[in-house]
């Protein structure tokens, strides 16, 4: 790895990406209601949580996320094809994590397939982003 190829501007744009990407994935017009009901959460529910506090922490995830993908990607030969590359082979190992608590949490492969589906897309764009911003 070599540090001065991380490019930072760039991280934050991936990282921001994985909120345009999980407004997609998690509408009600995608796979919101599905995830809302296996989660076992009421649209009440989810507007009583502190908006600061979930979206502070998601965007401080999503940028130790990009950043971490970044630091592996930092050589001289990334470019698009390798970042999505890297950024997909991350979503398995992050859906793979997600599929075990969930299985120890007792739900469902939906639910699982929803979570984890999420970090396989939202990582692969990633990737792709800190692959073509060299």
């Amino acid at each position: 790895m070599d540090a001065s190829l991380i490019n930072w501007p760039a991280v934050l744009v991936a990282a921001l990406s994985g909120f345009a990407v999980g407004g997609i994935w998690y509408s009600n017009s995608l796979f919101g209601k599905a995830w809302m009901a296996d989660s076992k959460l009421t649209a009440a529910e989810i507007k009583k949580g502190n908006k600061a506090k979930i979206f502070g922490f998601t965007f401080l995830f999503a940028l130790i996320m990009a950043a971490n993908l970044a630091a592996f990607l930092a050589e001289p030969k990334t470019d698009l094809a390798w970042g999505a590359t890297a950024g997909f082979l991350a979503g398995i190992w992050a859906f793979g994590a997600i599929a075990t608590h969930s299985l120890f949490e007792l739900k469902g492969w939906r639910y699982i397939f929803i979570n984890g589906g999420y970090s396989v897309v939202a990582l692969t764009i990633m990737g792709a982003i800190l692959g073509a911003w060299r």
